[in-house]
């Protein structure tokens, strides 16, 4: 497990808004609602809100990575920031979920099971799923499920022992229920928090929230930003009341 600095005092935060063809602009909301966050914010943003699946548009997708991931690094000081970006590597496509926090990129891994559905697997190539690790940032160990991953139970598994999962996600509505179910099913199976941020574009379910370790499920609704208080406190104590063997 890696680990970097210490810090107490956090706030937990998902975010929900639509993701637009200019990607300049969804930089600017997303950057927008990371400087409104607090200080020592967790901050989840959608999979991929800075230019979508535009599969029409891929070249100018890809180009634009660069110049996003230096604009997040700059806001990620005293917060940390948590996403998908599509980004090209050796000449093959990814989906990398990525952990920013103080002007650094600390932790990225490849998104390993693509959503064959979706066509992703035409566009881009799967990551391992030994690169599934948890990755403490400021005292807070952190597992990230990137959308479709949360079907895997293998994943799951592999997530034991986390404070927070974030997923970032970009969920069809047609399957609202099941996002909602397996958000809430994660956080009591690990007994911790699930930090989850789906896109409010049409397509997408819009159902960003906060579970709680004990599965209580607080969702943005109407909210770009909802933000709750994180407590190590009540992670340790539903470890103990309803211990299942999780350090």
């Amino acid at each position: 497990m890696m680990t970097f600095k210490n810090r107490a005092g956090h706030t937990l935060c998902s975010l929900l808004f639509e993701t637009t063809s200019d990607y300049e602009q969804n930089l600017q909301t997303l950057l927008f609602l990371v400087n409104k966050a607090e200080e020592n914010s967790l901050i989840v943003a959608p999979e991929v809100c800075l230019t979508a699946y535009d599969y029409d548009n891929f070249e100018a997708v890809l180009d634009f990575a660069p110049h996003a991931i230096e604009a997040i690094k700059k806001a990620s000081y005293n917060k940390i920031i948590i996403l998908t970006i599509l980004e090209r590597r050796n000449d093959e496509v990814f989906n990398f979920a990525k952990v920013f926090h103080n002007g650094e990129l600390v932790y990225e891994r490849a998104k390993a099971k693509l959503f064959r559905f979706g066509d992703e697997h035409k566009y881009m190539q799967e990551g391992s799923v030994e690169d599934f690790k948890i990755v403490e940032v400021d005292g807070i160990k952190i597992a990230v499920f990137i959308c479709f991953e949360l079907r895997f139970k293998e994943l799951w598994c592999k997530s034991e022992g986390a404070d927070v999962i974030a997923v970032p996600s970009w969920w069809g509505v047609l399957r609202r229920e099941h996002f909602k179910i397996f958000t809430q099913a994660l956080a009591l199976t690990n007994q911790c928090y699930v930090v989850a941020s789906d896109s409010l574009n049409e397509e997408c379910t819009a159902m960003s929230g906060i579970i709680s370790p004990q599965g209580e499920a607080v969702r943005n609704e109407e909210k770009d930003c909802l933000c709750l208080p994180y407590s190590q406190k009540e992670i340790r104590l539903m470890r103990r009341y309803m211990d299942v063997g999780i350090e």
